[in-house]
């Protein structure tokens, strides 16, 4: 299900969906192919490549930063003179992955042996920075939230933990029955040390052919308004707008891929809490972790973040011009 406002129409005239369904933004070798001019903002983008067994495919980075990262299987990474042998995993919800980074105004050739489905995930940037490997056993996994609302990121291009110039990308791991991106959230006006401006796509798996669904309310007036039911494969755009809650079915654990990038200054993630349903961190430290957290842990040392550890959200967004979001 999705409302009527999820929808918008690119300068090209191309008709563009907030939710994306799986198969509907396939082009050429991707199965999914989301560009800034396709989603209609100047900087997000995030390609899924799916490879057969000794397949291969040659990636021209152009004007963005990129970053290779398997979702099952593994593969080989030729840039910049440098091979990036990705071990990968059996799945999503399997293993932290380990990644590739690959610089604006490069040629990258990705090889699998065995076949797999690889993300491709992508910010239009300045700086060209070296390509690198980024290993398994350094993504920090963090458990956020307790009880209902538990879930688990996987920060291997957080904005504190990977250089990028302005790509952040995590990955999260929310139990069936739990929600995630809650408290509903925001990140669509630039408030220097209070709000950052960033585009953001979800890439979105459920477990064993399960569903889940994901919410975006307008905090403007004539805003993203979405209300998806999501599957393997498919994808939501938000330009703008509170995003959240995603909730997993009972059964079926619910994963996603966020992309963000957006034209501040500095490579930062600040949000605000939606100011009807803030209220909810504050009952976190009262309640234990969902025990099937975490679904696993990177293979090194890295703690994992208690709830309590969790950075601060920003104050409850307050606009007196703008329209009260539902």
């Amino acid at each position: 299900m999705t409302t009527d406002t999820d929808t918008d129409t690119g300068s090209d005239g191309e008709f563009l969906e907030r939710h994306v369904r799986a198969g509907s933004a396939a082009s050429g070798p991707y199965a999914l192919d989301i560009e800034p001019r396709r989603a209609g903002w100047l900087h997000s983008a995030l390609r899924v490549l799916d490879l057969p067994p000794g397949g291969t495919h040659t990636l021209d980075s152009g004007d963005s930063e990129w970053i290779v990262l398997p979702l099952s299987g593994g593969c080989t990474v030729h840039t910049q003179g440098e091979i990036f042998e990705l071990l990968g995993r059996e799945s999503v919800f399997s293993s932290v992955t380990d990644f590739a980074y690959v610089p604006r105004d490069a040629h990258a050739q990705i090889a699998s042996g065995a076949g797999g489905r690889f993300a491709l995930a992508g910010a239009k940037c300045e700086r060209r920075l070296p390509a690198r490997y980024g290993s398994a056993p350094e993504v920090p996994v963090e458990l956020r939230g307790s009880g209902n609302c538990s879930r688990q990121v996987n920060n291997f291009a957080a904005a504190d933990t990977f250089d990028c110039d302005r790509l952040i990308a995590v990955e999260v791991l929310t139990p069936g029955g739990n929600w995630s991106s809650y408290p509903p959230h925001k990140h669509d006006e630039n408030h220097p040390g209070v709000e950052s401006e960033l585009e953001e796509i979800y890439y979105f798996e459920i477990e064993d052919g399960g569903l889940g669904y994901h919410r975006v309310s307008p905090s403007r007036s004539g805003g993203t308004d979405v209300l998806a039911e999501v599957r393997t494969g498919d994808t939501v755009l938000i330009p703008d707008g509170w995003h959240g809650p995603s909730i997993a079915s009972p059964g079926r654990a619910m994963y996603y891929l966020n992309v963000m990038a957006g034209p501040g200054a500095t490579r930062q993630w600040l949000i605000r809490d939606h100011p009807d349903h803030g209220w909810i961190r504050d009952t976190w430290p009262d309640q234990a972790v969902d025990p099937r957290l975490p679904m696993y842990e990177a293979p090194g040392p890295l703690p994992s973040r208690t709830p309590s550890q969790e950075p601060p959200s920003q104050p409850p967004y307050e606009d007196e011009d703008k329209e009260t979001p539902r």
